[in-house]
């Protein structure tokens, strides 16, 4: 789900990273020290779900996390993202140094949708976490089409989101033992 540098034209990629930066400091700056933790422990568990591939479909896929990250971390997510979207980009050239900033916001938008998601209160835990994982997928892939579609980049890209509804199908059923598992453990991670 990594656009690579050179799909997106050159001055949206440069746009998207003037915007992460801002979102970035937006929404880390204040940060409790308590929280740090929870960040760290969200970026390492974001990093490592990106490790594993799977073959799909004539591509491969792997969890996000995306969903999970917004209902544990909230706004914060943007952060953890953009850190583990870079990392990925100098370590395993997923995506790009230059459309680093268009994947974090991409996803941080799945992220802050999962988060509107789970403060629902009225709505049933476990179907909030569930809408919130499935959000989390969903919602990137749905701007990663449009830009592509704006991009002149393929038709295949249709397809690719049809493969993505069933990875956000898996996400949301992710969240929901996820959260089930915190609140069986009592963690307060979740709140």
């Amino acid at each position: 789900m990594h656009i690579a540098d050179g799909i997106i034209d050159t001055n949206i990629c440069m746009a998207a990273n003037v915007a992460s930066v801002a979102i970035i400091y937006l929404t880390g700056k204040n940060t409790p020290m308590e929280e740090i933790p929870r960040m760290g422990i969200t970026g390492a568990a974001l990093f490592v779900a990106s490790l594993i591939h799977i073959p799909f479909a004539g591509t491969s896929i792997h969890p996000g996390l995306i969903g999970i990250a917004g209902i544990i971390l909230g706004k914060r997510a943007f952060p953890v993202i953009f850190t583990v979207l870079l990392f990925q980009s100098l370590i395993f050239q997923h995506g790009g140094l230059l459309s680093v900033g268009i994947n974090s916001l991409n996803m941080g938008a799945g992220a802050y949708v999962a988060w509107i998601i789970w403060k629902q209160q009225r709505i049933p835990e476990y179907v909030r976490a569930m809408a919130g994982g499935f959000a989390g997928i969903i919602i990137p892939v749905l701007l990663m089409t449009f830009e592509f579609q704006l991009s002149g980049y393929g038709k295949g890209i249709i397809f690719l989101f049809s493969v993505y509804l069933i990875v956000a199908t898996i996400e949301g059923g992710m969240a929901f033992f996820v959260v089930r598992f915190f609140r069986n453990i009592k963690s307060d991670i979740l709140s």
